[in-house]
C-alpha cells in the first residue's frame, strides 16, 4: 500500500497548494493551462491506447463499458457523491463535484495507476506509482486552483482505487496475465483520452460511464483462457 499511498499525499498536498497558493492566477493563464494539460493528457492516453494489439477488443470494451456504465449511470452518482460533499462542507458554489468527479476520473483510470498498483501488489515496486505521483502533482495544482477542494477530497478514490488493485492482484495474481494487463491498460489510456478530450472542447465526454470498459478485457481474455485451456 505505500506507492497508492504516496500517490494520495501527494495529490492532497499539491491540490491545496493550487486551491490556496496559486488560486488567485488571471483567468487566461487558468485557461491555457488547462489546454495544454488536456492536450498532453490526449496524447499520453492515445499513445498508451496504441500498445493494444486487439482492436476488435478494444472496440467491443468500450462498446460494452459504455452500455453497462450507461445504465448504471455512474457519471450521475459520482456527481450526487460530490454534491452531498459539497454540501456537508457547506460548498455551494458548484465547482467541488466537478472538480472530484474529473480528478478522480484522470487520477484513477490511466495505464500508470492500473499497471503501477499491480505492480506494487505483485512485485513490491513502487516506482511506477511513484512517477505517476509526480504528474498527479502537478495536475492537482492547476485543477485546484480552477476546481478548488475537489480534487483535494479525489485522494480517497484514488488511494480506494489503486489500494484495491494493489491488494486484489495478491489474491488473483494467476489469472493476470501480460495480455490481460496490456489491453486492460490499452483501454484506460483510451478514457484518459477522453478526459483529456473534455478540457480543450465544450462537447463533454461522461467518461465515468465508459469506466466499466476497463475491466472487460479481463473477463473476455480469462473466459477465453478458460474455454481453450
Amino acid at each position: 500500500m505505500l506507492g497508492p499511498a504516496v500517490n494520495a499525499v501527494v495529490i492532497v498536498l499539491c491540490g491545496l497548494g493550487g486551491c490556496f497558493l496559486i488560486k488567485g492566477i488571471p483567468s487566461r493563464f487558468e485557461e491555457i493551462l488547462k489546454k495544454a494539460i488536456g492536450l498532453a493528457t490526449i496524447y499520453m492516453g492515445i499513445r498508451g491506447a496504441m500498445e493494444s494489439e486487439g482492436m476488435l477488443l478494444l472496440i467491443m470494451s468500450m462498446v460494452g463499458g459504455a452500455v453497462v456504465g450507461e445504465g448504471i449511470d455512474i457519471d450521475r452518482l459520482m456527481n450526487r457523491a460530490g454534491a452531498w460533499a459539497e454540501g456537508k462542507l457547506g460548498m455551494g458554489n458548484g465547482t467541488f463535484s466537478r472538480g472530484l468527479v474529473s480528478a478522480s476520473i484522470l487520477f484513477c483510470t490511466g495505464s500508470m495507476a492500473l499497471v503501477g498498483s499491480m505492480q506494487s501488489g505483485l512485485l513490491g515496486n513502487h516506482e511506477t506509482l511513484y512517477a505517476k505521483s509526480i504528474l498527479d502533482g502537478a495536475m492537482s495544482i492547476v485543477f485546484g486552483a480552477s476546481l478548488g477542494l475537489g480534487v483535494v477530497f479525489s485522494a480517497v478514490p484514488v488511494l480506494i482505487y489503486e489500494g484495491g488493485i494493489a491488494l486484489a492482484s495478491m489474491a488473483v495474481k494467476d489469472l493476470l496475465s501480460p495480455e490481460i494487463i496490456r489491453e486492460m491498460s490499452a483501454v484506460g489510456s483510451l478514457l484518459v483520452a477522453a478526459i483529456g478530450f473534455n478540457f480543450v472542447t465544450s462537447q463533454e465526454i461522461k467518461v465515468a460511464n465508459l469506466i466499466p470498459a476497463i475491466f472487460i478485457p479481463w473477463a473476455y481474455l480469462a473466459l477465453r483462457g478458460l474455454l481453450w485451456a
